[in-house]
C-alpha cells in the first residue's frame, strides 16, 4: 500500500498537550509498525488509525491507563503479573543451559572469589539489586561499558519489582570462566558466550542499548532497520557484502578474497586498527556507510570480530540472505538459530565461502526463503520485549539458586535513576 498508507495519531483525552512521539515503520511486505514514545504519563491514550479520511478496523482505541512513559519509576509489585503481560515465555533453554553449571550460587564466596581471579586484569561490575535498589562496585580501569548495564537494570527496576540478587558483569569481549572443573566455577555474566567458557549470557550491550534508546539517540534497531530493507529480493544487487574493521585475520582474509573476486565479494575495511595496514593486500580503507545501505545487497556476510559479531540482529531482520561463518562465539539466541533455515553457514577458515555463495546463486528460491525466515525469527524473538523477558527470566532464575542473602557490600555506591525528568510522574501503585 505504500508508506504513507495510514495515518496514526495518539493522544491522552484529558490532557491540553500530549508529548507523545509516532513513527511509522513500513515494513514493505503489507505490514506496517507504529512506535510511540511517551516523554510524560498520562491517564489514557487514544489512538487513532485512518486511511485518508477514515478510520481503520476499531480506531480509534482507547488504551486505558495509567501509562507510564520510560522514566516513570512505577514498578508492578507482582512479578508473575509483569511475566504474563509481557507475553515472556515460561521456559528460555540458553538460560537452562547457562545456570546449568551452577546448581548453587552463594553471594558471600563469589562476592570474595570473583574479584581475587579476576578483580585486577579484568574490567568487573559487582552488582547488588535489594529492595529494587541497584548497587554497583567497579573493579579494572576500563568500566565505561557499565552505563549499558546500569541503564536496563534501572529501567527494570522501573517497570516491575526485581528479585534481591548479586552477581558479577564482565564488560570486556571475551568470555571469561574457562574453568574445565566444575567445583571452582565461577558465575560471569558476559555479553557474549563461547564452546571454550562457562559464560552466563545476555543480549549484547549494543542490542540492548537499541532497545532502550528507540526513537532516542539511536538510529539504528530492531524496528528502524525492518522499515529500510532496501530494494525487493529481485532488484538487490547480486555481490556479496561485507564492511567492518580488522579485528580478526578471517576479516583479513575475505578482504583479499574480494580483491580477487570482486565481482562476488565487495568486502572492505572501514579502519584499521589490529593489524598492520598494508594498502596493497587490504586497501584501500573506504568511507563507513549507513547500515540501511546493506540491504541493497542480496548476500550479507556475517564474520567475527574480536568475538561474535553484533550486527547479525539487524542482518537478520532485514530481507537479504546472511551468510554466517561457523564460530566458537554465539550471543543469547544463536543457539535457536538453525543453519540453512535462518542463514547459510560457511566454515570458519573461509574456505567453502565462494563455493555457498555460488549455491545461493543457483538456488535463488531456496536462498530467498532462508532470508525469509531469518528475518521472521528476528521479529519474533529479538525485539524489545524479548529482551525485557530475557534479562528478567535470567535474573529471576539465577537469584533463585542464591543460598545467602544478597548484601550492599562495602564500597558500593548506590546507582541512580535519571533525576532530570522534565515530566515527573506519579505512581498509582505507591500509597
Amino acid at each position: 500500500p505504500g508508506e504513507n498508507a495510514f495515518q496514526v495519531k495518539i493522544t491522552a483525552p484529558d490532557e491540553q498537550f500530549t508529548r507523545v512521539g509516532v513513527q511509522v515503520l513500513d515494513r514493505k511486505d503489507g505490514s506496517f509498525l507504529v512506535r510511540y514514545r511517551m516523554y510524560a504519563s498520562y491517564k489514557n491514550l487514544k489512538i487513532e488509525v485512518k486511511t485518508g479520511d477514515k478510520h481503520v478496523a476499531k480506531s480509534p482505541y482507547i488504551l486505558k491507563g495509567p501509562i507510564y512513559h520510560e522514566n516513570c519509576d512505577c514498578p508492578q509489585e507482582e512479578s508473575s503479573a509483569w511475566l504474563e503481560e509481557m507475553n515472556c515465555p515460561q521456559i528460555i533453554p540458553q538460560i537452562q543451559r547457562d545456570l546449568a553449571n551452577f546448581p548453587i550460587v552463594d553471594p558471600d564466596k563469589i562476592a570474595k572469589d570473583i574479584p581475587q581471579r579476576f578483580g585486577q586484569r579484568q574490567s568487573l561490575c559487582h552488582y547488588t539489586i535489594k529492595d529494587n535498589e541497584v548497587y554497583i562496585k567497579t573493579y579494572g580501569e576500563h568500566v565505561g561499558f557499565r552505563i549499558f548495564m546500569d541503564a536496563i537494570l534501572l529501567s527494570l527496576t522501573r517497570k516491575v519489582k526485581m528479585p534481591d540478587v548479586e552477581f558479577f558483569v564482565n564488560l570486556g569481549d571475551w568470555p571469561l570462566e574457562k574453568k574445565k572443573s566444575p567445583q571452582n566455577l565461577h558465575p560471569i555474566f558476559s555479553w557474549c558466550g563461547s564452546s571454550e567458557s562457562k559464560d552466563i549470557v545476555m543480549p549484547t550491550y549494543d542490542l540492548t542499548d537499541s532497545v532502550l534508546e528507540t526513537m532516542g539517540r539511536v538510529s539504528l534497531d530492531m524496528m528502524s532497520v525492518q522499515a529500510n530493507t532496501g530494494p525487493s529480493w529481485e532488484d538487490k544487487n547480486t555481490t556479496a557484502f561485507w564492511r567492518g574493521r580488522d579485528s580478526c585475520k578471517e576479516r583479513l582474509e575475505l578482504v583479499k578474497l574480494s580483491r580477487k573476486y570482486p565481482e562476488i565479494i565487495d568486502a572492505a575495511f572501514t579502519n584499521f586498527f589490529f593489524f598492520k595496514h598494508d594498502e596493497s593486500l587490504y586497501g584501500p580503507i573506504v568511507k563507513h556507510i549507513s547500515f540501511f545501505d546493506f540491504f541493497k545487497y542480496k548476500y550479507q556476510i556475517n564474520i567475527d570480530g574480536t568475538v561474535a559479531a553484533y550486527r547479525l540482529p539487524y542482518l537478520l531482520a532485514g530481507n537479504s540472505v546472511v551468510l554466517k561463518q561457523d564460530s566458537i562465539y554465539y550471543e543469547h539466541f544463536y543457539n535457536e538459530l538453525q543453519p540453512w533455515k535462518h542463514y547459510i553457514p560457511f566454515k570458519s577458515d573461509l574456505s567453502d565461502l565462494l563455493e555457498k555463495l555460488q549455491w545461493a546463486k543457483e538456488h535463488d528460491e531456496e536462498a530467498k526463503n532462508i532470508a525469509k525466515s531469518g528475518q521472521e525469527f528476528a521479529r519474533n524473538n529479538l525485539m524489545g520485549d524479548h529482551i525485557f523477558c530475557y534479562y528478567f527470566k535470567l535474573f529471576q532464575e539465577y537469584a533463585s539458586l542464591q543460598v545467602s542473602e544478597p548484601k550492599i557490600r562495602d564500597g558500593m555506591e548506590k546507582v541512580q535513576q535519571p533525576d532530570d525528568d522534565l515530566f515527573p510522574c506519579t505512581c498509582h501503585r505507591k500509597k
